[in-house]
């Protein structure tokens, strides 16, 4: 895909070597082709002849001394109208070379260095295979004679020729090292921190924290955009990243890691600030559907379209061609294209345009004990400074315990609820949510739950998150840490009697987030299950504040589920009944809602017929549209709403008889 340098310039090191897409078919039917190689190589060389390679020495130099001299030798070429047939097929073939060769350069010269010590082989393999190709070139080329050049370049071209591949074994010590820290780990025991320092820092160079995060990024974006035939497996990758994560931490003191993603976010939302106006990239646009990609994906082609746009002309269309070169698909399979996805999203924020990117998350990745080890020798380092007083070392562990889920039971061993649950009440906004959300991922394993609870005692501190937090995010995360600590049945009664938790997610309901409102929907729903909590819930305001939110089109379905489960209790059937404008959100739910949410719709007000008694009947009876809704579900609803249609009537009925006599 050809994309303006500028535009990738913050996302050039994420790319790796695909061969399908050095090799998409290229037209040079109606190009200046002499002129044409010119640019590629003289482009080659402005980019790369001054650069510095941290890997691949040898043959970055030999592969840029090879362009040069190709370089050379088209400057002194005849007219092109004075080429044979054979030399014009060479120069063509010669074509994708340069490309292949500044494909290769590039990301040797921008990707990860861990990445490019770990595929220092198969990188090895690309340059090798490489030099045979230009050799086999060479070998058509000569006798240099026959191209009418001068002695110079004609001995700069035999010379060429003669120049063999080289392995450098350099790389190949470096790698055997970093695996040597691997085995470390894998066998019990952590590497010395001098040899650590050493090897990454002074070996590597990588000598600041965000290098280090960037190289960890790196690598998790591979296990991200790659299968299970990644070389090495993606359990190793991950514990070159675990092992990357505590020697970042054994070196450096911790830095804010959100301020300097958000940083980094500035930096390259100016960049395309700069670089683009309001005008939609090409690039961004999906050939097929010509709308902006939202979901990115590469083909064995080499090309790239949006998943739903190929996904249906291949699996619905029944097509097995590419749609913009016509070329047969080897493989039908698609690769996320995470770079050009992070530049839309980037500029579609920017620009102030709606984006339906898909989220992005590691896939679950058996954890060796290499990863075990070194996450505990991190999360030791983490839980001293949070010992010690520092704030910013919550946000390591709350970031930690989202990408490594298996750190859960890591961080209750290595002691940090303690220091977690001070932190809950500080008065840094920042710490208070980190810590808050720390506690809630703790709280999705059941085993922790009674330590949060109990042995802790954290409940109160939770609950003054809840009620008085800094931020309304920290809130919400309070309200979803509630949901999951009363999933025991044993700790709903306590959470619900706990002073002002009722009235704080209903606040919340009210005036959060839409993820935000589907935790206190989800809690209350909890809280619910208890029998003594019925009263609470009615009392403190749990019932209006649901009813109100079945206004809210992103929460209404699981809003109408959640009444009618209290609709099966005559104390929740009468009070929800009572509500002014619960008959009407229902309906209005009926009318509009996706077929789930008409079949919940329709299934509490039945039940609240059933169960609420002639006023809350005699409520649904008088809406003029219940007619109506019921007969359109008879015949578009799902099966169960179908059933329910059939049933309301004839319980408004039977309400409707017992009043009058």
């Amino acid at each position: 895909m050809a994309t303006d340098s500028a535009m990738f310039a913050s996302s050039r090191r994420r790319q790796s070597p695909s061969l399908e897409a050095f090799l998409s078919p290229v037209n040079l039917s109606d190009v200046p082709l002499l002129q044409t190689l010119s640019s590629i190589s003289s482009e080659i060389l402005s980019c790369f002849s001054n650069a510095r390679f941290s890997f691949q020495r040898r043959n970055t130099r030999s592969l840029i001394r090879k362009v040069q001299v190709f370089a050379v030798l088209l400057q002194h070429l005849a007219p092109e109208s004075s080429l044979d047939p054979t030399a014009v097929l060479c120069f063509k073939e010669l074509y994708l070379l340069l490309h292949h060769s500044k494909f290769l350069l590039r990301h040797c010269a921008h990707s990860s260095k861990l990445w490019l010590l770990l595929q220092s082989p198969s990188l090895s393999s690309f340059f090798h295979d490489l030099s045979k190709d230009y050799s086999t070139l060479l070998d058509v080329f000569l006798p240099v004679e026959s191209l009418c050049l001068n002695d110079d370049v004609g001995e700069q071209v035999q010379l060429l020729h003669m120049h063999h591949y080289v392995d450098d074994n350099n790389d190949e010590t470096l790698r055997n090292r970093l695996y040597s820290f691997l085995d470390e780990f894998e066998n019990g025991s952590v590497p010395n921190s001098e040899e650590l320092r050493f090897f990454f820092f002074e070996k590597l160079a990588i000598k600041d924290p965000t290098s280090y995060r960037e190289e960890i990024e790196f690598l998790e974006e591979q296990i991200k955009s790659h299968g299970c035939d990644l070389d090495p497996t993606r359990s190793v990758i991950n514990g070159f990243i675990d092992i990357t994560r505590y020697v970042m931490f054994l070196l450096f003191k911790i830095e804010d890691g959100n301020e300097i993603k958000k940083q980094r976010k500035r930096l390259i939302s100016e960049e395309i600030k700069n670089t683009f106006t309001t005008t939609l990239p090409k690039d961004f646009i999906c050939s097929i559907s010509l709308n902006l990609m939202n979901d990115p994906v590469i083909i064995s082609t080499g090309q790239t379209y949006d998943r739903s746009s190929i996904a249906r002309w291949i699996h619905q269309e029944g097509r097995s061609t590419c749609p913009k070169t016509g070329q047969k698909l080897v493989d039908l399979s698609f690769v996320p294209n995470l770079a050009l996805r992070h530049l839309t999203t980037l500029w579609c924020q920017v620009t102030g345009l709606s984006h339906d990117s898909p989220k992005e998350s590691l896939p679950k990745v058996f954890q060796t004990r290499a990863s075990r080890e070194a996450n505990k020798a991190t999360l030791s380092i983490l839980v001293q400074n949070l010992a010690h007083g520092s704030e910013l070392a919550a946000g390591e562990i709350r970031v930690l315990i989202r990408t490594v889920t298996e750190t859960r039971t890591l961080i209750v061993e290595a002691g940090a609820i303690p220091y977690l649950r001070s932190l809950l009440k500080s008065q840094n906004a920042v710490a208070q949510e980190n810590a808050v959300a720390s506690i809630f991922n703790l709280s999705i394993d059941e085993a922790n739950r009674s330590l949060i609870m109990e042995e802790h005692d954290c409940l109160e501190p939770i609950m003054s998150v809840l009620v008085s937090g800094l931020t309304m995010r920290a809130k919400e995360i309070a309200a979803a840490t509630l949901y999951t600590l009363s999933s025991v049945h044993d700790y709903k009664k306590a959470i619900a009697n706990a002073d002002g938790c009722i009235e704080a997610l209903a606040l919340v309901l009210r005036n959060g987030t839409v993820r935000g409102k589907k935790d206190a929907v989800y809690a209350f729903h909890s809280l619910w299950l208890h029998p003594d909590n019925y009263s609470l819930v009615v009392k403190r305001g749990g019932v209006s504040a649901l009813v109100g939110a079945l206004g809210e089109e992103a929460v209404a379905e699981k809003v109408a589920w959640v009444l009618g489960v209290m609709a099966t209790e005559t104390l929740g059937a009468e009070s929800i009944g009572r509500e002014e404008t619960v008959v009407t959100g229902l309906m209005e739910l009926m009318r509009c809602g996706r077929p789930r949410g008409k079949e919940k719709a329709i299934a509490t007000l039945l039940q609240l017929c059933t169960a609420g008694g002639a006023v809350v009947t005699e409520k649904v009876v008088k809406t003029p549209a219940l007619a109506v809704l019921t007969r359109k579900l008879l015949l578009t609803g799902t099966d169960r709403a179908k059933g329910k249609a059939v049933s309301l009537p004839k319980v408004c009925k039977g309400c409707d008889q017992k009043t009058q006599r």
